[in-house]
């Protein structure tokens, strides 16, 4: 019904950007909130970031100042500029989309997840 497809993920060296892209297709209404986590080898998923259909944004505490998120309405896409990346930052990164479908049904979906891996 709903997809979630993510793009961008890859290898820097610290102090390096990436961008990740994410883009929602199918039955949707509305999407409410776009957001990206990570999950670390033996560590739990986090929030990264996420933005409101309205553009307020939330960042953890550990990327503040660094990364960006930025979200295109028209588009259902979502945005993760990452810069001064650190290798802390190595993780699986996986966008989430809160939103209402055709029906009128409002749930919460995940990308299959991409990974960035920092060097030292």
């Amino acid at each position: 019904q709903v997809q979630l497809v993510e793009s961008g993920g890859g290898s820097a060296q610290a102090g390096g950007s990436l961008r990740l892209s994410c883009a929602a297709s199918g039955r949707i209404k509305r999407i409410e909130v776009m957001g990206w986590y990570r999950q670390a080898p033996g560590k739990q998923r986090e929030l990264v970031a996420r933005i409101t259909g309205g553009g307020s944004t939330n960042y953890a505490d550990s990327v503040k100042g660094r990364f960006t998120i930025s979200r295109d309405n028209a588009k259902n896409t979502v945005y993760l500029q990452m810069n001064s990346l650190k290798p802390e930052d190595t993780a699986v990164y996986y966008c989430n989309a809160d939103l209402v479908d055709l029906w009128l049904r409002r749930d919460e979906y995940w990308g299959q997840g991409t990974q960035v891996t920092v060097s030292p």
